[in-house]
C-alpha cells in the first residue's frame, strides 16, 4: 500500500442503503451500510420519503462506524466523494449535504460523483485497475445498462439500457405475483436452483434481428409470467413456484449475458465487468462466465456485498478522481436524480483553484472543530 495514495471517504444515499466506505488507493478499508430495506418491505418497494429519513438517522453513526474500522480520523482523509445522480432526489440530498458539510469542516476536497461509473469502478477494489477500456453490465433495480468506458473518471459511453423496467424491478415484480416477498431477486434466485430453467419458454425481450442490439425491455416477459400464473390459478392448478422462477430468471439472465459479449465482440474489448445489484444472481454468473470464456472475454465480477449499493464503490471513484487530479465539485454542488452517465463526475464550476478567502473560511473553521 503506497503512502501515497488517496485516502478517501465515499458516501452512497441514492436509494434505501446508507453506505460510507474509505479507500487507500485501490485498497478497501472500511464498508460500512445502514439499510432500511426491512421498513420498505411492508409497503413492497422502496418508499422514498421513508428512505430519506433513514438516511439522516443513519449518516453520522455509519460515518463514523466507517473511520473507526479504518482506524483513521477524519482529518487524515484526502477527500470526501459522495453520490450526486443518479437516484431518488430526497435520498441522494441527504448524501450531498452530509458530505457537503464534511468537506468544509475538514478544509478537504469534495466529489461529487455519478452512481453508475462507480459500480463499474468498485472492481478495483477487487480485482485491481480495471483494463481500457472495459465494458460494463450494469444490473439493478433501477438500471439495466451495458456501459463501454475508456477512462471511468472522464469517459463512459452508454452503449444500450432497458426501455422500460430494470431486471431488478422485473424480479420484484414476479416476486410479488408469487408471494414471495421483497425484494425479489435473493429469494428467486434461491427457488430458481431447485427448478427447471426450460419448464416454461417465456420470451426473450428484444432479441429479433431488428431489435436494438443492446438494448433490453423486461416488461413483455414480466407481463408473460404474470398471465401464465394466472392462468394457472384461474384453472384451479398449482403454480409451479420453483419452475416459474427458473424459467423467468433464466428468460432474464440469457438476454442480459448474450447482448453484454456481443458488444464487447462488436467493440473489440476483451474484458466484461457485471456489476449492481442483480449481479449477485448465481445465476447470471454462471452464464455469463460459460459465454465469456467460449468467446475469449475475461469476466471481472465483485463478490455480492460490493454489487449492491454501497459507500466502497463511491470512495473508490473518488480515489480515481483524486489519483488522476480531476477537478473538484463546489460546495454549491447539488444532487441530481437523473444524473447521465456520460458525467461520470460534477466538476465545479470553478474548477481551477478556489478564491483565497473561501481557504481561509476553510482553515478558519478546521481549527475550530477539529483542534
Amino acid at each position: 500500500m503506497a503512502a501515497d495514495e488517496p485516502l478517501v471517504l465515499g458516501i452512497e444515499t441514492s436509494c434505501d442503503e446508507t453506505g460510507v466506505g474509505i479507500v487507500h488507493g485501490t485498497t478497501l478499508l472500511a464498508d460500512a451500510v445502514a439499510s432500511s430495506v426491512d421498513t420498505h418491505a411492508r409497503f413492497g418497494g422502496v418508499v422514498p420519503e421513508i428512505a430519506s429519513r433513514a438516511h439522516l438517522e443513519a449518516m453520522v453513526p455509519t460515518i463514523e462506524r466507517a473511520l473507526k474500522t479504518a482506524g483513521i480520523s477524519a482529518k487524515d482523509l484526502d477527500g470526501i466523494a459522495v453520490t450526486a445522480g443518479p437516484g431518488l432526489a430526497g435520498a441522494l440530498l441527504v448524501g450531498v449535504s452530509a458530505a457537503k458539510a464534511y468537506a468544509y469542516a475538514l478544509g478537504k476536497p469534495l466529489y461529487g460523483v455519478n452512481h453508475l461509473a462507480s459500480h463499474i469502478c468498485v472492481d478495483q477494489l477487487e480485482h485491481g485497475r480495471l483494463p481500457e477500456p472495459t465494458m460494463a453490465l450494469l444490473v439493478s433495480g433501477g438500471h439495466s445498462s451495458l456501459l463501454l468506458s475508456s477512462d471511468i473518471t472522464s469517459d463512459v459511453r452508454p452503449m444500450g439500457a432497458t426501455i422500460d423496467d430494470a431486471a431488478g424491478e422485473a424480479f420484484d415484480k414476479i416476486a410479488r405475483v408469487l408471494d414471495l416477498g421483497f425484494p425479489g431477486g435473493p429469494v428467486i434466485d434461491r427457488l430458481a436452483k431447485e427448478g427447471d430453467p426450460a419448464a416454461i419458454a417465456f420470451p426473450r425481450g428484444l432479441s429479433g434481428s431488428r431489435d436494438p442490439a443492446y438494448d433490453f425491455s423486461f416488461s413483455g416477459l414480466k407481463t408473460a409470467v404474470a398471465r401464465w400464473i394466472e392462468a394457472k390459478r384461474a384453472a384451479g392448478e398449482d403454480v409451479p413456484v420453483r419452475d416459474v422462477a427458473a424459467s423467468f430468471q433464466e428468460a432474464v439472465v440469457d438476454v442480459l449475458t448474450r447482448k453484454a459479449v456481443r458488444a464487447c465482440k462488436d467493440e473489440g474489448v476483451d474484458h466484461l465487468m457485471i456489476g449492481g445489484g442483480v449481479a449477485a444472481n448465481s445465476r447470471l454468473r454462471a452464464l455469463a462466465q460459460e459465454r465469456c470464456e467460449r468467446a475469449g472475454i475475461r469476466l471481472r465480477v465483485p463478490r455480492p456485498g460490493l454489487c449492491t449499493d454501497n459507500g466502497a464503490m463511491v470512495a473508490a471513484l473518488g480515489s480515481e478522481m483524486v489519483a488522476r487530479n480531476r477537478p473538484a465539485s463546489d460546495l454549491e454542488l447539488s444532487a441530481d436524480s437523473s444524473l447521465p452517465v456520460t458525467d461520470p463526475h460534477v466538476p465545479g464550476a470553478h474548477a481551477h483553484g478556489h478564491s483565497h478567502d473561501h481557504d481561509h473560511v476553510h482553515e478558519v473553521s478546521k481549527e475550530n472543530l477539529y483542534s
